[in-house]
């Protein structure tokens, strides 16, 4: 890959904090124009919200964000007003930096996985928080946080025996940068990892048993938690759907930090009905936000989080730390880290 060496435009597209813009600016103050304008940009409602409240700007405005676009070289992030419109609308780029790992719903959605732009993930950057969030979601269920919880609330005093999470077994569907996090962490705990991926090859650090993709359904009889950490592609929409619940023993747990469509979501809600899973936590799902009939929400054995399990105050810095990297690479004319590829679809 070779760049020329005239200036680069860089267009922060998303919301940032000013150090971290100052951090990318001085990757090369002399070749590096980098624009950040956060009055353009959507309200941030926490801490690293790549999305954000959307502004109503007047006309005067949108102009000026129009002609950010047409200079811009490299994005940092997707356009927020009109990704479809960017091979029009940015007729120089030649770069977008995503600031999540999954991208490829975004990139149908905007019609790019024609285009010639090149696109880097934020992969890796969310893996030791979604780490943390399997763990959780099998310690929520194993150690009877529901039922304690609603003894917590009627002043309930009872002795129990509850389940310990040493010794059960999972399977991690995906082994990428936040499978293989989750696999460490759980054989950390004292359980025992196997894993399943696309491709063959050595199993990954705490992983004792690679398992097909085709082979999946046959070994979830032998399993206590099935954690879904894998791309959403063509291969693995709807992966699991009534016959792997049905497969699953009653007392397994569901984790899901992948994508809301890896899961038929009625199967789901029949099996969790019916008594044939434990529990499921759940960080994805079909529909996002999650509507407000569904009846997950009021499942005593359904844990939901707002697809927030990634979102930690480092993220922003993490993500930063891998766009400098690129950049420098980028400038030397050296491969990219995290690209996506659009073969696989992530």
């Amino acid at each position: 890959m070779t760049v020329p060496r005239q200036q680069l435009n860089i267009v922060i597209a998303s919301s940032l904090e000013p150090d971290l813009v100052e951090r990318i600016r001085a990757v090369d103050p002399g070749r590096l124009r980098v624009t950040f304008d956060p009055e353009l940009l959507p309200v941030p409602r926490y801490v690293a919200d790549h999305h954000g409240a959307m502004r109503d700007l007047n006309e005067t405005q949108r102009q000026r964000w129009r002609s950010h676009l047409a200079h811009a070289d490299i994005l940092f992030d997707f356009d927020w007003m009109a990704p479809a419109e960017l091979p029009r609308s940015a007729p120089r780029l030649c770069w977008i930096q995503a600031t999540s790992a999954g991208i490829g719903e975004m990139v149908r959605r905007a019609g790019l996985f024609d285009s010639d732009i090149i696109l880097t993930t934020a992969v890796g950057v969310h893996a030791n928080s979604l780490a943390e969030f399997a763990l959780l979601g099998m310690l929520y269920f194993y150690r009877g946080v529901p039922e304690l919880l609603r003894w917590q609330a009627t002043h309930h005093w009872e002795r129990y025996t509850n389940r310990e999470l040493t010794g059960a077994r999972v399977l991690v569907v995906g082994l990428g940068g936040v499978g293989r996090a989750v696999a460490g962490r759980c054989a950390s705990f004292g359980l025992e990892v196997w894993g399943s991926r696309r491709t063959a090859g050595a199993p990954p650090e705490g992983v004792t048993r690679l398992v097909p993709y085709p082979e999946i359904r046959s070994v979830l009889p032998a399993i206590d938690g099935l954690i879904l950490a894998c791309p959403l592609t063509d291969q693995t929409v709807r992966l699991i759907g009534p016959d792997e619940f049905a497969a699953l023993r009653p007392s397994a747990v569901l984790v899901n930090i992948s994508r809301g469509a890896v899961i038929d979501e009625e199967a789901l809600i029949d099996a969790l009905r019916g008594g044939r899973l434990a529990g499921a936590a759940l960080d994805v799902f079909a529909t996002e936000p999650l509507p407000a009939d569904s009846p997950l929400w009021d499942m005593p054995n359904v844990l939901i989080s707002p697809h927030s399990a990634s979102t930690v105050h480092q993220e922003n810095e993490r993500i930063v730390d891998v766009f400098c990297e690129n950049l420098r690479r980028y400038l030397d004319g050296r491969p990219l880290i995290n690209l996506f590829e659009r073969a696989r679809g992530y």
